[in-house]
Formats: C-alpha cells, sequence, structure tokens
C-alpha cells in the first residue's frame, strides 16, 4: 500500500526550504535553497526580477519533487518578504499560475506560532515557559509563551539579517552602523520585555533561538570544521561563549566570510548584520545561556499535516 506523504514549503526572505515525510512523520527527502527573495527589498519596496526568477525556479522545482513523491497533502507559507512587499500577493499569484503550488503569505502572529511550536521541541522539560526568537532575512519575531504552546505575548521587529544589512549599510562591519541597528532592536526588546511582564516569568524559562544564524555561531564555538545545523540541534550554549564568536564575525571581513566554512558566500554580506542583531535581543533578554534549534515552522507544519 503507497504511503500517505506530507510536505511542507517554508519561503522566507533568504531560503525556500522543502521536507517531505512519510505516514509515520520520517522525513523521506529535504532540500534547501538559497533565493534571496528579500534581495532589492528595501530599496525598492518590491520583490525584483532576480529574486522572482530565483524563487520561481525554487518553486518550480519543488512542485515536480512533490509530484514524483506523490504527496497527498502540503502546506507552502511565505513570510516576511512577500508580506511587506508591494508586489507579494501578485508574486504568489504568479506562483499558482507557475508551479500549482498555493503560496500562503502568512501573518506575523502565524509565523511565530509555527516557530514556536517547532522550537518547542527543544524546549528543557524542567522549564515551564519558553521565549523563542527566529531571527529572519526581513523581521525577526520575539514570542513568550507556556511549554504547552500558549502565546502569551509576541513581537514582530521589522529588520531582519538581509534588509538591515541594506538599511544600516552593513554589508561591511562598521561600529558606528552597527551601534545604530543595535540601538533600534535595543527599543522592541525593551518594550516586549515591559509588555510580556518577562521579570514575572524569567526565573522558570527558557531562551530558545531559531534561524541559522544561532546554528552556524554554536557550529564556530564547537569547532566543527563546518556548518553543522543537524548535529547542533537543541545545543544548549552560554551567552558569553555567543560573545566571542560575534566577536571573531566582527572582525571578519565579506571576503573572509565568504571562504568562512561556517558562514559561506551566500550569506557573507548578511551575516554581520544578523550577528548584531542576534546578540542585541540576547543582550536585552538578560539570560545566561540558550538553546539553539534547528526545529522550527517546517516542523510544526509536518506535524498539523500528519495529525490534522
Amino acid at each position: 500500500m503507497e504511503q500517505k506523504k506530507t510536505a511542507c514549503i517554508d519561503l522566507g526572505s533568504n531560503s525556500c526550504r522543502l521536507r517531505i515525510a512519510d505516514e509515520n512523520g520520517q522525513i523521506v527527502y529535504k532540500d534547501s535553497k538559497a533565493t534571496k527573495l528579500g534581495e532589492g527589498l528595501f530599496e525598492t519596496g518590491s520583490l525584483i526580477d532576480a529574486s522572482i526568477k530565483r524563487g520561481l525556479e525554487a518553486l518550480s522545482e519543488y512542485a515536480k519533487i512533490m509530484n514524483e513523491n506523490d504527496v497527498q497533502k502540503y502546506r507552502a507559507v511565505a513570510t516576511a518578504a512577500c508580506r511587506t512587499a508591494k508586489n507579494g500577493k501578485e508574486f504568489a499569484r504568479l506562483v499558482k499560475v507557475k508551479t500549482g503550488i498555493d503560496l500562503e503569505i502568512i501573518d506575523t502572529f502565524e509565523e511565530a506560532r509555527l516557530n514556536l511550536k517547532g522550537a518547542l521541541l527543544n524546549a528543557p522539560k524542567d522549564k515551564k515557559y519558553a521565549v523563542l526568537y527566529d531571527l529572519g532575512g526581513a523581521s525577526t519575531e520575539v514570542t513568550l509563551a507556556r511549554i504547552d504552546g500558549h502565546i502569551l505575548h509576541t513581537i514582530s521587529i521589522p529588520w531582519g539579517a538581509r534588509n538591515s544589512a541594506a538599511a544600516y549599510d552593513l554589508k561591511e562591519f562598521d561600529e558606528t552602523k552597527a551601534k545604530r541597528l543595535k540601538k533600534d532592536i535595543q527599543k522592541y526588546v525593551q518594550d516586549f520585555v515591559v509588555n510580556a511582564h518577562l521579570e514575572k516569568y524569567k526565573r522558570d524559562c527558557a531562551l530558545i533561538a531559531t534561524s541559522s544564524t544561532p546554528l552556524r555561531l554554536c557550529s564556530m564555538i564547537k569547532n566543527d570544521s563546518s556548518y553543522t545545523r543537524e548535529k547542533n540541534d537543541g545545543a544548549c550554549v552560554k551567552c558569553c561563549e555567543l560573545d566571542g564568536a560575534v566577536l571573531k564575525v566582527e572582525k571578519m571581513n565579506v571576503a573572509e566570510r565568504s571562504k568562512s566554512a561556517y558562514i559561506g558566500e551566500d550569506r557573507a554580506p548578511i551575516f554581520a548584520a544578523a550577528c548584531v542583531i542576534f546578540k542585541a535581543i540576547y543582550d536585552e533578554l538578560g539570560f545566561e545561556e540558550l538553546i539553539v534549534s534547528f526545529k522550527g515552522a517546517q516542523d510544526a507544519m509536518l506535524k498539523e499535516l500528519r495529525y490534522g
């Protein structure tokens, strides 16, 4: 009897990811492509032609792969780049026409909910609450929730690695420009701390960070010799160790980051800005350690598709 397969597609501002699972929830196929959908978005307010072309090529290939794997159910979501672009909805319509994929542009709350549900799979059993933050290409969601997934407070910061690198001219690290970005991020996080009443929950709360930035920094700290996201999924890292890794990144130029086994050519132009945002958030939240999570929105979508 043919297994009933499910699939999810997560189209972010930097990458497009596909996972296919069998009826037991086991991953039978996974892929990630650097579509850089948010490239040029800050400058133009729209998805540029080159980004649209890369997005359509990736999704066309994924549609073919899902068909070859006889996928029965799928969910495809797009986040901040499509959400904020003037032509985001037009792009989603084009995706449907060209690939047959129904691309759902989700709001900030749904993005936070999905990332939370996946990341909580890495939450420690001895904590009742978690603060999760997910640093994307064009936005960063910060969420306080109970371990059972009930959201107590969430915000979406309108800065991610790609749009902040463009807006603050941080392709190459510059201390003055970095301080401007840090100050702007801090304002959002300070409001979050107050409005979430974080001090009330902090003693029984874990800090979890998703996205590739913390996983790349974790690989650097552990001297893995390469970016090994699956290996470090769920790893606990001290913030003082992260400080050291961030400092190393700040001292690199773009060419050096491109050659780094932990960063690479695609991430090199935006990784300095990513590190500024990432550090500003954990500094302002005031935790001594955090859990890095490869699990996120895709894990949540596959689980929901399987169980309804």
